[in-house]
């Protein structure tokens, strides 16, 4: 599998809520890490117990795939089902064409300060963008 093919199929994998089709894409020993939060999964017993105990698997909408060789980026967003939709970027590190480490940062999308209006231009993507503080 290529890079950009192991991220695809990870992302069909969530989308179906098919935690165990994870393990095709990730080695048995990968590490995931949280760096928001302070959090490193390790292995695929720990993966697995934390995706079945989510309450919903996210819903992965990608906007980018981008890499090369074993560097591979997915900026994305994911939607859990609560009117929450998180803005993510995921870094993945592969070894043999599956995923050896993934780096994962989100935010929800936050009303741009007022001040800044001058200088930029407002996205029209209204599902992933709030309007401009007021």
């Amino acid at each position: 599998m290529s890079g950009r093919e192991t991220v695809e199929a990870l992302v069909a994998t969530l989308n179906a809520g098919d935690v165990d089709g994870m393990d095709a894409v990730f080695h048995e020993d990968a590490v995931m890490e949280w760096p928001q939060s302070g959090e490193r999964i390790v292995g695929g017993d720990n993966r697995r117990g934390i995706y079945r105990s989510f309450p919903r698997l996210p819903t992965v909408t990608p906007r980018r795939i981008i890499g090369e060789g074993d560097l591979w980026v997915l900026e994305a967003s994911l939607d859990y089902g609560d009117e929450a939709v998180y803005q993510t970027v995921l870094v993945f590190e592969l070894r043999d064409g599956k995923i050896a480490k993934e780096t994962a940062y989100w935010s929800q999308p936050f009303p741009a300060p007022d001040w800044r209006a001058a200088w930029v231009e407002h996205m029209t993507d209204a599902a992933s963008h709030p309007p401009p503080a007021s």
